[in-house]
């Protein structure tokens, strides 16, 4: 059967959307693409102009049941009706990334993790780029896998990957996979089944091969003891903060070590532009991944120095009256949380709340209670928050707009102090994501 007489649908309309139906036109596919809610204009736009036919508002379900394919949007779950009925009528479904795997041949060097992702594919993708290496990056970052294949076409790409981008992902292969950490996130999409989600982590090792190359964190718990049960002829490469075992990249005496069989790199610790613990493991990784790919000293050394780090991950916005006040907005689990809190050097006053994911707060107890003179809540909806930190902290403010938190961690912190916006919490009860969260956060900061 021609392309021409199969019709893909397409799940969802946003960037991985509206990149699958791109992609999915330009191989000869009927397309059709179908969102429960509102699509941006411009994505409107540029269907209309592709002649992509589409709707938007519900789900048209005869439409849907003629797929000989489903491309589905990681962001809707399994559990959604419409998806309940596709898996019932038996029509495969796949993910924007799977079905973009197949129409390329390109190197793929491919990055999950509970936390970190964002700011490791960004640095791999800055020190290639800046090695010369003609890299796209995308995934679950900047503009869809599909949309790239579809318009561009890379040597290279460098893709960030969800949990749930992984769930839909069969026959793709990360020709690199690096699994930075696996900690409780998302439990609410995964019946609060941790194993559930860590099974959905380690999909990025599937169908690898032996010229593949495997990077993970040596001291995770949940990590290496998955590995253990791989069945994987991948080469597999570690890195930590001190040096133990073998493991391939680390830190010892204020320098940085990076060794893999062709090469052995080192540098400065103080040198590296991003600071802290967990930053160390992503420069870690990224510089595992550099040295397989035969990025020269010199330009790994500089893109590891220059590198300017992420938006809404630890970003500084201002100083006002002694006050530094950090945007940390993309921290949306208990994890990215600890790791902000661990890498403070002064009292804190803490924002937290938000979409509750199942969160279990134990994880950040004891730092609160020894960096955290002030609490400031921002949710709609704050009773989770209040059982478990009430009694643990002296001050604790309730809030349900952003310039109504930001007014009040002003008022508690003083000079010297830190207002950290790390919210432990998804954004969508009152933004339309963490992204909107951290703006409104800098905006509010800036008008102080």
């Amino acid at each position: 059967m021609d392309n021409k007489d199969k019709t893909i649908v397409v799940l969802g309309g946003g960037e991985s959307g509206v990149g699958a139906a791109i992609l999915a036109q330009k191989q000869g596919f009927k397309v059709f693409l179908s969102d429960a809610g509102s699509l941006k204009p411009k994505y409107v736009k540029e269907l209309t102009d592709r002649d992509i036919p589409f709707e938007e508002g519900g789900h048209t379900e005869n439409s849907i049941m003629s797929a000989t394919e489903i491309i589905k949007s990681p962001g809707i779950p399994n559990t959604a009706p419409i998806v309940r009925k596709i898996q019932e009528k038996g029509i495969p479904i796949i993910s924007e990334i799977e079905f973009a795997g197949r129409y390329v041949h390109s190197k793929t060097i491919c990055v999950t993790g509970s936390n970190g992702k964002t700011t490791t594919a960004s640095l791999i993708f800055h020190i290639m780029k800046s090695a010369g290496l003609n890299v796209g990056l995308g995934g679950n970052i900047g503009n869809s896998f599909a949309r790239q294949v579809a318009d561009e076409r890379h040597d290279y790409y460098v893709l960030e990957l969800s949990s749930f981008q992984l769930e839909d992902m069969h026959d793709f292969r990360a020709n690199i996979a690096i699994l930075l950490n696996i900690t409780p996130d998302h439990l609410d999409r995964y019946d609060h089944d941790m194993q559930k989600y860590i099974d959905a982590k380690m999909r990025i090792t599937q169908n690898q091969l032996g010229e593949d190359a495997f990077i993970y964190w040596a001291e995770d718990p949940i990590v290496t003891k998955e590995v253990e049960k791989l069945k994987s002829d991948a080469h597999k490469y570690t890195f930590d903060y001190r040096k133990i075992d073998d493991v391939s990249a680390y830190a010892e005496d204020e320098m940085v070590y990076i060794n893999v069989p062709s090469s052995h790199f080192e540098m400065e610790k103080a040198l590296l532009s991003l600071t802290g613990m967990h930053n160390l493991y992503n420069s870690l990784a990224s510089g595992i991944t550099a040295k397989l790919l035969d990025i020269s000293d010199e330009n790994l050394q500089r893109s590891l120095s220059d590198f300017q780090g992420v938006e809404h991950r630890l970003e500084k916005v201002a100083k006002v009256h002694g006050i530094q006040f950090i945007n940390d907005s993309k921290a949306t689990n208990v994890n990215s949380c600890w790791y902000a809190l661990q890498g403070m050097k002064t009292k804190v006053v803490l924002i937290l709340g938000g979409q509750d994911k199942g969160n279990d707060y134990t994880e950040i107890e004891s730092l609160v209670k020894e960096k955290v003179k002030a609490l400031v809540f921002l949710g709609k909806d704050n009773s989770k928050l209040h059982k478990f930190f009430d009694g643990k902290v002296e001050t604790i403010v309730d809030t349900h707009a952003m310039d109504d938190a930001v007014r009040e961690a002003y008022a508690l912190a003083q000079d010297g102090d830190t207002v950290l916006l790390s919210p432990c919490c998804a954004s969508f009860d009152l933004f339309q994501s963490y992204e909107d969260r951290g703006r409104q956060f800098k905006e509010c900061v800036r008008k102080l």
